[in-house]
């Protein structure tokens, strides 16, 4: 059982939502990836307004909307634009078929004017997936380290979390998340490098680790090697590959009716 926690439509061939989706269950079945989580549509926007923030989300909930049994899809939101991104998780969440929330690099989650949307997420009981990097030249102005994302789980202990890339520079990353257990690692977006996964199996726990592959950025292939070469036993891969990522997104698709 393969789930793929982190998908993207922007670079997948096709003029529209449905057309990329389709071609990109392609390539996942060529892997024998079961499901796929997307979230932000295209094309890219460091800061997007509250009506491209919309506009991204209708794309993923077009993409999926032919493919419950495949897809899933998180809310692109903003901390930039509280009132709006909360408006956008009750039409997709609460009043649609989304299950998580995706934040990138618009506002730092540091910052405590995310609260409001974290609460909601937090009663809501659907993932919550923070873009985090740390860059040798400097991360962008609202682009979030897992520095900043420690400070979001002090504020909100308890509250599950995923640490997006890792913080892409993962031997740093995983030192820092370490001591949150509330606090998962993503393992997409970066190079498959010897040692990853099994740094973070040892440090953080088979149970915090889950696999996304960060496509069409990324492969599908390189992004799966990361866990399937890794020195870890069989159970633990099985966790990671779609395990974790099933037990975190259960509350949310038992409350919508979904059988897992």
């Amino acid at each position: 059982m393969i789930w793929d926690l982190h998908c993207h439509l922007n670079g997948v061939e096709g003029r529209t939502p449905d057309e990329k989706i389709v071609r990109m269950l392609e390539y996942a079945d060529r892997m024998n990836v079961g499901k796929l989580v997307f979230y932000m549509g295209w094309p890219f926007l460091a800061d997007p307004s509250p009506d491209e923030l919309r506009s991204q989300n209708d794309q993923v909930l077009q993409a999926i909307s032919h493919w419950s049994d495949r897809a899933l899809g998180f809310a692109y939101v903003s901390a930039r634009y509280v009132d709006e991104s909360l408006a956008e998780i009750e039409r997709c969440i609460t009043n649609g078929p989304m299950v998580g929330i995706k934040l990138w690099i618009a506002a730092k989650c540091a910052d405590e004017q995310i609260d409001p949307i974290i609460k909601r997420c937090s009663e809501l009981k659907v993932a919550i997936f923070q873009h985090t990097w740390i860059k040798a030249t400097g991360n962008e102005p609202g682009e979030s380290s897992p520095d900043d994302l420690i400070r979001l789980a002090t504020r909100h202990p308890g509250v599950p979390l995923i640490c997006g890339h890792t913080g892409g520079d993962w031997e740093k990353g995983i030192r820092i998340v370490r001591p949150f257990e509330q606090i998962s690692v993503d393992t997409g977006g970066f190079d498959p490098t010897s040692g990853m996964v099994e740094m973070a199996v040892r440090e953080l726990g088979a149970d915090r680790v889950i696999y996304g592959s960060d496509v069409s950025g990324r492969s599908f292939g390189s992004q799966l090697a990361k866990v399937q070469g890794a020195l870890i036993p069989d159970d633990a891969k099985r966790k990671i590959l779609g395990g974790n990522l099933k037990r975190m997104l259960t509350p949310i698709l038992k409350a919508k009716g979904v059988s897992v």
